[in-house]
Formats: C-alpha cells, sequence, structure tokens
C-alpha cells in the first residue's frame, strides 16, 4: 500500500478541517522547531508500542519529520500507528513546509539535535587528525581512524557512543 504524500498548501486546508499533524522526530529537534499544529510521536516512541488516538476512519492523519526521508521509509509503521485513520505524509517535511513559507514556531535557544553535534564533533576530530597528521605528526592519522571506527560501529550497531556522550552535556539538559 502507497500511502501518498500532499504539499504543505493541501496539509493547511486538512488541518483546518481537522486534521491531526503529527511530527516523529526525537524530542531534542522538535523543541528546537516545529510546526505549531504538531504533535509529537517521536519514530522511536512509536517502534516502542506508544499510540496516539483513538482514530476513526473518517479522520486523517498527517506525519512528517525533517525531510521527509524517515516518514517515506517508515510509511507503513506510521499508519499502522493510527490505524484505521487516512494516513498522509507531508512532502518535504518541515523543510518543505519552511519553503514554501509556512509558519514554523522556533526556539534557538533550543540546542541543535544530539545527531547534528554528533556530525559536527566527528568532522571536527577527522579534520584535526588529518590536519594534525599532515603538519605535525603521522600518529595524529590514528585519530581520524578511531572516529571513523567508531561511526562504523555506530551503523552497524546501532549504539553511538559519542551521541550517548553528547546527550549528558549540560547544554542538553534543556528539552
Amino acid at each position: 500500500m502507497t500511502i501518498p504524500t500532499i504539499s504543505s498548501a493541501e496539509a493547511k486546508v486538512l488541518l483546518a478541517q481537522g486534521a491531526a499533524l503529527i511530527d516523529i522526530r526525537e524530542r531534542d529537534e522538535y523543541a528546537r522547531e516545529n510546526i505549531p499544529e504538531a504533535h509529537l510521536l517521536s519514530l522511536s516512541a512509536i517502534e516502542n508500542g506508544d499510540r496516539l488516538g483513538p482514530f476513526d476512519p473518517f479522520d486523517t492523519v498527517i506525519f512528517y519529520c525533517q525531510s521527509g526521508t524517515r516518514t517515506a521509509q517508515n510509511a507503513q509503521k506510521l499508519a499502522a500507528a493510527v490505524e484505521p485513520a487516512k494516513v498522509l505524509l507531508l512532502e518535504g517535511g518541515l523543510n518543505g513546509w519552511k519553503k514554501e513559507g509556512q509558519e514554523i514556531l522556533a526556539d534557538t535557544t533550543q540546542p541543535l539535535p544530539v545527531m547534528r553535534q554528533v556530525q559536527i564533533v566527528a568532522g571536527s576530530l577527522i579534520l584535526a587528525g588529518v590536519v594534525l597528521g599532515y603538519a605535525v605528526h603521522p600518529a595524529f592519522f590514528l585519530l581520524s581512524g578511531f572516529v571513523g571506527a567508531g561511526l562504523l560501529f555506530a551503523g552497524i550497531s546501532g549504539f553511538c557512543g559519542m551521541a550517548r556522550l553528547l546527550a549528558r552535556m549540560p547544554w542538553n539538559r534543556r528539552v
């Protein structure tokens, strides 16, 4: 079963008619930036069995994430979480919503999402290892290798030690 996508303009019309808008991103992403009418039900919560509702067959539920990729990849799982409601996906996610000039709620005092912090830290450490390896001593290349191995392990196992460490930092305890 293919779940249709809708534009931001179409979503606005449906929201005015009573459709539910559900953000499947994680709590830290939602706290920093979201669509005003949206309810948070993260993909990880859905995978743990959390549900919204009850819904009936006449209800419409619109799911979105940051870019639309997570909703598209998990469409069947999302539909199952709100059965028997009609399910739609917001085309382009939050990025598409903003691109269309629609209103968002943004709290830039919130920290960046943890995965963006991981990307920044990992990229910085790899770059530092390469620069120091060429400029100071070849042993610094090990730093880049260590971070690369950690990213590989995180991708294979689903456990990211750097993300867990960053999540415990004082600036990330605000959500």
